[in-house]
């Protein structure tokens, strides 16, 4: 089989726009993920039994479960559950949402406990209140310990966002598929898709590199 990699180029239009719905996608759930992350990440530091426990259960499911299945169940159960019709893409969000969330509450868990004690302390004996505290003092300094690892968990979302084809939403790799079905050159298309993403991933975990280098030469750790 002779391969003829400038039959891709008939469709960059169409690739383009299927790379720009995985991008908008990747962002909406990491923002998304991220602050669900953070306030499970509290949740899961709480004094509270009853929020460690929900936080907890929480975790450790969407955590230990493959991300197509909830992406699956999502899609196909809720709307029976709910009596609700869902969208592909906000099925999408909800379960790379909750996915992201999972895995960053446990990034903000351990840079939570890596605060010091004695900078709540402190925020106790200058009377701040809990949202003070919060938004002051402990989310910036966790933000700033969680950098690297949420980059990381950033990228992973961007090759994961790929499942969502299977569900028929119009991302980088539903397109791909279609193109290499309707052109029956799989290798070709499927190989360009790949390179797509990871021309996209390489350079994000190489700049991971760089950042945790410099966060930790900040915190000298």
């Amino acid at each position: 089989m002779a391969l003829d990699f400038s039959i891709v180029l008939r469709f960059q239009e169409a690739l383009a726009l299927g790379l720009w719905m995985t991008i908008k996608l990747t962002l909406i759930c990491v923002v998304l993920g991220c602050s669900l992350g953070f306030f499970v990440g509290l949740a899961r530091a709480s004094r509270s039994g009853i929020l460690r426990a929900v936080s907890g259960i929480y975790v450790e499911f969407f955590r230990g479960t493959p991300v197509l299945i909830q992406l699956f169940w999502i899609f196909f159960c809720l709307p029976l559950i709910l009596g609700v019709e869902l969208s592909n893409l906000a099925s999408g969000v909800i379960a790379l949402t909750l996915y992201m969330g999972a895995v960053t509450s446990e990034t903000f868990r351990a840079s939570l406990k890596s605060i010091g004690r004695e900078q709540l302390d402190a925020c106790v004996a200058l009377g701040l209140s809990r949202r003070v505290q919060v938004t002051s003092v402990i989310l910036p300094q966790a933000v700033l310990r969680a950098v690297p690892t949420l980059l990381s968990n950033c990228v992973s979302l961007f090759k994961e966002s790929a499942l969502v084809s299977a569900v028929g939403m119009a991302d980088l790799m539903f397109v791909g598929q279609n193109i290499s079905n309707n052109t029956a050159r799989p290798v070709e298309v499927l190989t360009v898709v790949a390179l797509i993403y990871f021309v996209i991933a390489f350079p994000l975990t190489r700049a991971v590199t760089l950042v945790e280098r410099r966060v930790l030469a900040k915190l000298a750790i």
